[in-house]
């Protein structure tokens, strides 16, 4: 299946009177998408580990966080279902503007009443409006981007909504404490809020070409399912680092867990960047593979957990692999449906990364409960392989990324 394009956009290669000319890598309506990206991102990641630690703070305990972020996932994953016919009908700007009010305005008023009621309503109006940020603005980001320049433009994008959630995460742990769950809360209302500003800057709707692909078509096109499963399976993995490395690497050994945590992350921006320049000259169906065999060997490096550098190189490793397949994978799907289908690959692709990380966080809890954390990183790497078949498959369609 060939890359559909605007018809308004200037096919690469085409006499533009400049010979060899590139389109441009950031416009002005995409510099405004970033507004919004920065205030969903900011927004969420502020409150997504004060919420809990205010749920325990308040005399629910350990049940009531787990509660407080199962309610938050749960709505996300539900309202990315949703989100394309949303965007479908009412358009861009009012389903970004809808999403950052959901997202903003229940976190001005989670301390203004007290119990585990309220904050479960909280998390789940606010799983929702973050859901159709993710959706919407991902859809209108594609639209936005060059077909020529989509993988090196999608790594841009992952930077700018990545830089968010490294800030604002540990920043918002820090306010709570220093200055309480009022301050933080008002803090993640108003970062969302604000963005709204940029949204009217956004266009509307975007000339289609192509039919529209539903979310349940979606799912049941193995063109699309088949990189979104391998994502899947790579963002397990790292709902299970980021959960459980800290209770895993010995206590003596704290220091190596901070550094694990933030080298991972580093590893998969700079893997997306460099994954994003690769697929647009030679196609991102070339990594899809790697990145999932890197994922995995990252894993199982991981898995000796008495030893520092073992750990610093497992995490680096796995870094390394989730960013190739996290670009490689979302800019493959982008390519291999109309402009009509957007909404549906922004929905799908999300939806495999929150439930793939969700997923991971509860079953390898069960899993490490019944062995030891070693082990349980070992069958998790050797769960990861299972999604080699469905890597493999997409294999020979390298070099015009196109699938049955």
């Amino acid at each position: 299946m060939t890359t559909p394009m605007n018809p308004h956009t200037p096919v690469p290669g085409a006499s533009t009177g400049a010979p060899d000319a590139r389109p441009p890598l950031v416009t002005r309506p995409l510099m405004l998408r970033f507004v919004s990206i920065i205030g969903a991102s900011g927004s969420f990641y502020l409150l997504l580990s004060v919420v809990p630690l205010y749920a325990t703070a308040s005399g629910g305990g350990g049940m009531a966080a787990g509660l407080a972020t199962g309610a938050l996932m749960l709505a996300t994953v539900c309202g990315e279902l949703a989100a394309p016919r949303l965007v479908a009908r009412y358009g861009y700007r009012l389903a970004l503007t809808a999403g950052l009010i959901l997202l903003g305005a229940p976190a001005l008023a989670l301390t203004a009443f007290q119990g585990m009621a309220w904050i479960v309503v909280v998390c789940l109006v606010r799983g929702v409006g973050f859901a159709i940020t993710v959706v919407a603005g991902g859809g209108l980001t594609a639209s936005l981007i060059h077909p020529a320049r989509r993988g090196e433009a999608l790594a841009v994008v992952g930077v700018v909504s990545g830089v968010p959630s490294l800030v604002a995460l540990p920043l918002g742990v820090w306010l709570a404490g220093h200055a309480g769950y009022g301050p933080v809360s008002v803090a993640a209302g108003v970062v969302a809020l604000a963005a709204i500003a940029a949204v009217p800057g956004l266009p509307d709707r975007e000339l289609t070409s192509g039919r529209s692909v539903g979310v349940v078509a979606g799912f049941r096109t193995g063109a699309l399912t088949r990189p979104a499963v391998v994502f899947a399976t790579t963002a397990l993995a790292a709902g299970i680092i980021v959960t459980f490395l800290p209770l895993a690497v010995p206590s003596a050994r704290g220091g190596i867990v901070a550094v694990a945590l933030f080298v991972q992350p580093a590893a998969s921006t700079i893997a997306r960047c460099v994954a994003g320049r690769h697929g647009d000259r030679h196609g991102p169906a070339r990594l899809v593979l790697p990145g999932l065999l890197t994922s995995a060997a990252g894993m199982l490096i991981t898995s000796f957990t008495d030893n520092a550098v073992a750990v610093v190189v497992g995490t680096v490793l796995f870094g390394i692999g989730f960013g190739l397949t996290q670009n490689s994978t979302l800019t493959l799907m982008y390519a291999r449906v109309p402009t009509a289908g957007y909404n549906t690959v922004s929905a799908m692709w999300n939806f495999a990364y929150d439930a793939g990380m969700g997923i991971g966080a509860l079953g390898f809890g069960a899993l490490a409960g019944r062995t030891d954390y070693p082990l349980a990183f070992v069958l998790t790497a050797a769960l990861m392989l299972t999604a080699v078949a469905p890597a493999w498959r997409d294999r020979p369609a390298l070099g015009a990324d196109s699938a049955s």
